[in-house]
């Protein structure tokens, strides 16, 4: 089976999990997210001025905003992604959460375009499945991937894959161009990647 195959073949399942987990969880797993990631927001490098980038929730993702808004209280800089290059890196853009939307491709919303884009040092980054060394699964667009390499070229960037628990596996399939994160935060817990 090539790798192409093996992912397709894990996205299936973890989309269907996925869709399960957000039935059960729902807005409990958002809340979960900020009782584990708020505390320990220094441990993630996210001080007074830190540029964060979040992302809207599409179909099932689990909902980082509570986490954000918090965040904002706190006095980081929040941003969400922009396509502006379906083969290049994401941009980001400021957003508060009284700031208004507009759509953009495969169902995701971003800020509108007089925002001003900003380059974020630390990334929560969405996924379909993940593993205890740092990999993971996303959509298939290769998107973060391509995004984590620009950012991490260009300096330090913190990279924390979010999702449900139940999205962890004991390994998923990557290749030389599949970024790895530095931490995870679920509705549970917040673990560093072990190098």
């Amino acid at each position: 089976m090539t790798l192409n195959e093996e992912k397709k073949n894990l996205r299936r399942r973890m989309r269907a999990l996925r869709l399960v987990a957000d039935q059960k969880e729902g807005p409990d797993a958002g809340r979960g997210l900020t009782v584990n990631g708020l505390p320990r927001r220094a441990d993630l490098g996210i001080g007074p001025g830190t540029v964060v980038a979040g992302y809207w929730p599409i179909v099932t993702e689990i909902d980082i905003r509570p986490l954000l808004a918090r965040l904002e209280q706190e006095g980081a800089v929040c941003a969400l992604p922009v396509v502006a290059d379906p083969d290049g890196p994401l941009v980001f853009r400021i957003w508060g959460l009284a700031d208004p939307l507009e759509e953009g491709p495969r169902a995701t919303y971003h800020p509108l375009p007089t925002a001003p884009e900003v380059t974020p040092e630390v990334l929560f980054v969405p996924l379909l499945a993940f593993d205890a060394e740092g990999y993971r699964l996303g959509q298939g667009g290769g998107y973060y991937d391509r995004t984590l390499e620009a950012l991490r070229a260009n300096g330090l960037v913190t990279a924390i894959g979010v999702g449900y628990a139940v999205q962890q596996v004991e390994r998923v399939p990557h290749g030389p161009h599949d970024a790895r994160l530095d931490w995870l935060l679920t509705e549970h817990a917040l673990t560093r990647v072990s190098s």
